[in-house]
């Protein structure tokens, strides 16, 4: 079944009281990611659930993560766009 992008959703729950997090997701990306998560961390990570369209995983909250956006200068975008512009040459 295909799944509109709007409707290829992610969840992500969890409160005070409780110490793991659950993850619903409609999103294959996700879930491939999360699969990976599950075969190489089993004791931490946990599919919980899995219909044809959406898996449920279960997770300690700690492993949701909130970053900063990265900030890089003018100066620094330029040297590395000059740098992939070199290496992509040679390719």
């Amino acid at each position: 079944m295909k799944l509109s992008k709007y409707e290829q959703e992610t969840i992500i729950n969890f409160n005070v009281a409780e110490s793991d997090a659950v993850v619903f997701t409609r999103d294959k990306a996700v879930i491939r990611k999360l699969d990976a998560l599950v075969n190489e961390f089993p004791e931490v990570y946990k599919c919980i659930g899995e219909t044809d369209i959406d898996k449920t995983y279960s997770m300690p909250k700690q492993y949701v993560s909130y970053r900063k956006p990265r900030r890089i200068s003018e100066n620094v975008k330029s040297q590395r766009r000059e740098l992939m512009k070199k290496i992509n040459f040679r390719g």
